[in-house]
């Protein structure tokens, strides 16, 4: 995007969780391009992992964290993940996060450079409110796909009924207009009987029922591109929905890009370690940064791992599966089965950007985080969906039934969720070998190639940035 001067100045509020800071930092750096400056605002504990994750930020963003009482995050000694601890925190957020808006939209009113536009992510439906008292043009930054969208818009706008009174059948098919067929495996989790989280579709509950109230003006900014999800784009014509993605970093949507510097560690050891294997032999195993496999669904990944025969990069992330209240033997088992033969190599963290990048990598085993999922596609790696919670089961349903760039995992049993070895070796096998394997690669490369041609000059997802970014200065 070409860069032009103009006075807007966007006042972007994300939820302090990495899956909503990366792509919210992207979209503020994307905002740079077209002149604008951007205030970005989330609590002291995300401003922290923004500072470890980059070092290199642009121009025209100043950062702006406030303190919300967990400043070294929420963790299980807060009182767990039970529903009165997360409410707790959840409260927090909302009563300092709004006094901390409500602080600089005042102070910026009486400057030199007030806000023209508040934009805010998932979760936050008080940012919202703040807009309205404001009288702020505002916008719905999704960072989830379209899909997932308009799956909570249904269920809060009378398909509640039918989608709960089958959600307990697994092979009931739900049709909801203009979506592919979801089973109750494909749904958001928050749906699921399962659910231990109940402040979720509360929150999103609360999150659609303001959005019914906005004008024709408001936007809803998604992570996607037209090309991915054109259906789901257009499926709900109440709402101006735009596909602004994907966002990950823009040296990477370029061939042969150069990441952002991380200072959280030297990649020379695992990226050296990739160099030397041969193109697309490598499994990259990651479950991004919150989802924690059970001990024993960790051994049975490790023994599918090893026993495929296939070097591996797994990101195990520092004190991931440490033995509190699960049995030690079993946590200490699938670390013997790693070391058992040398064929891998473990890592606490990468930048994932610049493995997916690289040549040697043939296949990712991803927890389908909406995230790892866009940059699975912006590099065109075949996928193993195993998804865990929250959009996840919707985005791996996507990549097999729609996009067909990656398998599923089947769990052998309902009850326990546990994803055998012999799966997992079967799903490598799938995507990596046979007329199936080279059918998912060219299905990715075609993804791959789309992605890089939405955010490019002319490109679809250009010009919805350019045309947003047009209404709020012509407002």
């Amino acid at each position: 995007m070409v860069k032009q001067e103009n006075q807007n100045h966007y006042l972007l509020v994300t939820f302090p969780a990495q899956g909503h800071i990366n792509p919210a930092l992207q979209f503020a750096k994307r905002l740079t391009s077209t002149g604008g400056h951007i205030t970005f605002v989330t609590s002291v504990h995300g401003q922290k992992r923004i500072l470890n994750k980059s070092t290199l930020i642009s121009d025209g963003i100043t950062f702006s964290p406030f303190s919300d009482g967990y400043d070294d995050g929420f963790k299980s000694t807060d009182g767990g993940n039970n529903d009165e601890a997360v409410d707790r925190y959840m409260s927090e957020i909302r009563r300092c996060g709004k006094e901390a808006l409500v602080d600089l939209v005042v102070a910026h009113a009486n400057g030199h450079r007030p806000i023209t536009c508040l934009v805010y992510t998932l979760l936050l439906p008080w940012a919202a409110e703040v807009a309205r008292e404001y009288q702020l043009q505002s916008a719905l930054l999704w960072i989830q796909p379209a899909t997932v969208f308009d799956v909570y818009y249904y269920y809060f706008s009378g398909y509640s009924e039918l989608i709960n009174d089958n959600i307990n059948d697994p092979s009931y098919s739900i049709q909801l207009p203009g979506l592919p067929l979801l089973k109750s495996q494909d749904l958001p989790s928050f749906f699921l009987p399962s659910n231990t989280y109940s402040f979720g579709l509360k929150l999103f509950q609360e999150q659609f029922a303001l959005l019914l109230e906005e004008t024709e003006s408001f936007q809803i900014l998604v992570n996607t591109f037209d090309e991915l999800e054109p259906e789901s784009l257009k499926a709900i014509d109440k709402f101006k929905i735009s596909g602004i993605g994907p966002l990950v970093p823009s040296a990477f949507l370029v061939d042969k890009g150069m990441s952002d510097k991380s200072s959280e560690g030297d990649t020379r050891d695992y990226m050296e370690w990739l160099s030397s294997k041969d193109k697309s032999s490598v499994v990259y195993v990651s479950f991004g940064s919150i989802a924690v496999l059970t001990n024993k669904q960790m051994a049975e990944l490790a023994r599918g791992l090893v026993d495929s025969g296939r070097p591996f990069l797994w990101v195990i992330r520092s004190g991931e599966n440490e033995p509190k209240q699960q049995d030690k033997d079993e946590n200490e088992r699938y670390k013997e089965i790693l070391l058992e033969e040398h064929k891998g190599m473990i890592v606490p963290w990468c930048s994932q950007v610049e493995v997916l990048n690289h040549t040697s990598i043939g296949c990712f085993v991803t927890h389908c985080g909406w995230n790892s999922t866009l940059e699975s596609i912006s590099m065109g790696v075949p996928v193993v969906a195993f998804p865990q919670w929250t959009d996840q089961g919707t985005n791996a349903k996507l990549i097999e039934d729609v996009w067909k760039m990656g398998v599923r995992v089947r769990p052998s049993d309902e009850e326990d969720k546990i994803v055998k070895s012999e799966e997992v070796i079967r799903c490598l096998k799938e995507v990596m070998e046979g007329e199936k394997g080279e059918e998912l690669r060219k299905n990715a490369k075609k993804w791959k190639e789309l992605a890089r041609e939405a955010v490019k000059e002319g490109g679809s997802s250009e010009r919805n940035l350019r045309a947003f970014v047009e209404q709020i200065g012509l407002q």
